[in-house]
């Protein structure tokens, strides 16, 4: 009973970690992010910090894995939304957040290693957003919402890609607007209409 009540308090005390550590990030952005920081704002030493994850890299892959976890609670589908209008809100929500965008784009090229601790996330997510894209539009296809034309296991790899990269340019030049890209090129692709507003 003693090490399941342990083993609880383990899984809390983690949580709070990658919650605060999110907080850290996007506030002081991933340069103010060393685990000397992280450990400080969560009130441990930095041999406690790393006593709940084996790295550096598995503690910021760990923070990513939450980000995407908020992100689906806070932008869950709704069913009268375009699940493609959730995404370009996501975006969105990505350039108030530059810490986070930069830890993500860092991670990303990173994990090109297959033994960095981030490659398996990375591989996941990708997978994950891709068959959810591909499911997307074939339901939109058999209800008429999307062109039956439309590429259904390209576009979720094309769509991630190009966000992907987007976001490393954005990082080099913040004007760039990433959610208006991205919906042009949906436009492109007619999953929206032409005359679809930018405007969200």
């Amino acid at each position: 009973m003693a090490q399941r009540g342990s083993y609880a308090k383990g899984i809390a005390k983690r949580e709070e970690i990658l919650s605060t550590a999110l907080e850290v990030i996007a506030r002081e952005g991933y340069r103010g992010a060393s685990v000397k920081e992280l450990a400080d704002a969560a009130g441990l030493s930095q041999a406690g910090l790393l006593h709940y994850f084996d790295s550096k890299d598995e503690l910021f892959t760990a923070i990513l894995r939450k980000r995407d976890e908020l992100d689906l609670e806070t932008y869950r589908m709704d069913s009268e939304l375009d699940p493609f209008r959730v995404f370009l809100q996501v975006m969105r929500h990505n350039a108030e957040v530059p810490g986070l965008v930069e830890l993500y784009t860092r991670l990303n090229a990173e994990a090109s290693d297959h033994e960095h601790p981030a490659h398996a996330f990375f591989t996941e997510r990708r997978a994950g957003m891709q068959a959810t894209f591909a499911m997307l539009v074939r339901e939109g296809k058999l209800t008429g919402h999307y062109p039956t034309d439309v590429d259904t296991a390209s576009l979720g790899l094309v769509i991630t890609a190009v966000a992907d990269g987007l976001q490393t340019l954005w990082l080099q030049d913040p004007t760039i607007d990433m959610a208006s890209e991205i919906e042009r090129l949906l436009v492109a692709l007619r999953i929206f209409p032409a005359d679809r507003s930018t405007t969200a």
